[in-house]
């Protein structure tokens, strides 16, 4: 049994949420560069130049690259070996985000009372954490500070089997369609499939940690995948929402198995900054 105790924890995170909201990952800034070669429209090519150029100032400035730095979203894959030690691992997270955020200058989201009160908790926690226990002894955790602008663009769909293939592009692409400018794009489209409603959202937000345009393994689904993004980049939404070729940077599906009469299908919309940290202990 190893142990591993939770200021390593609080460190991590709290260097996580910093790095994650100043630097974009190198995956999106190659697809970003690539939409920029690849879009037609003159002002969408100048938009996403922009773009680029925030994400160096932000980078060298070690400045947040977007003023929403989010709510923090931590997925933690635990290997069975690890036994943690002097705390909990939800106190952990949030201490680390909680300094994240105070010792980065990064702006705090997080309301305690979502329907009533809506007061801010002042250190952006709780955190959203969500755990995996696999085989093993490392601890792996990745934030995802995710703002409001694109996950209120999202939607869950209780679909039926006899829906299909079709079914799901067409929802999809709907959603992509109804949000138009709103989640800043060029995006990238998360789409969960399969489980109950609660594992088709989460598997959505999962997608998005994906290394930007990776095909899912499973050959018809990547058909599904290439089909649906070809569908939006025809939207001529663009960058920005001001028009364009290049909507969306990529579509990840990820599937669940599910109940013989369901199929769920949840989308997870992220804008350009598709920020994401990690670190394995």
């Amino acid at each position: 049994m190893r142990e591993i105790h939770v200021g390593r924890i609080q460190e991590t995170v709290r260097d996580l949420c910093i790095r994650a909201c100043c630097e974009l990952p190198p995956d999106v800034l190659a697809a970003l560069e690539d939409a920029r070669r690849r879009e037609e429209s003159p002002l969408g090519r100048e938009l996403l130049g922009q773009v680029l150029e925030n994400a160096a100032v932000a980078s060298r400035e070690n400045m947040p690259l977007c003023q929403d730095t989010g709510l923090a979203v931590v997925f933690v894959v635990l290997g069975q070996g690890v036994r943690l030690v002097g705390g909990d691992l939800q106190g952990a997270v949030d201490e680390g985000v909680r300094r994240g955020y105070a010792e980065g200058y990064l702006r705090k989201s997080v309301v305690r009372d979502p329907i009533f009160a809506r007061g801010n908790t002042g250190d952006n926690t709780p955190a959203s954490v969500y755990v995996e226990v696999v085989p093993g002894d490392d601890l792996r955790i990745v934030v995802l500070p995710k703002g409001a602008g694109s996950e209120n663009m999202g939607a869950l769909k209780m679909l039926v089997p006899a829906d299909g293939p079709d079914g799901i592009r067409k929802f999809v692409v709907e959603t992509v369609e109804r949000a138009g400018p709103n989640p800043c794009p060029p995006i990238i489209v998360g789409v969960g499939v399969g489980g109950m409603m609660e594992r088709a959202t989460l598997l959505a937000k999962k997608a998005l940690l994906r290394t930007v345009g990776a095909p899912n393994p499973d050959p018809a689904v990547a058909d599904l995948e290439r089909a649906i993004l070809s569908d939006i980049n025809s939207l001529g939404i663009g960058p920005q929402g001001l028009g364009g070729r290049v909507t969306a940077l990529a579509v990840h599906i990820e599937t669940w198995p599910t109940h013989i009469a369901a199929m769920p299908v949840a989308v997870n919309l992220q804008c350009w900054a598709a920020r994401h940290a990690e670190a394995v202990l």
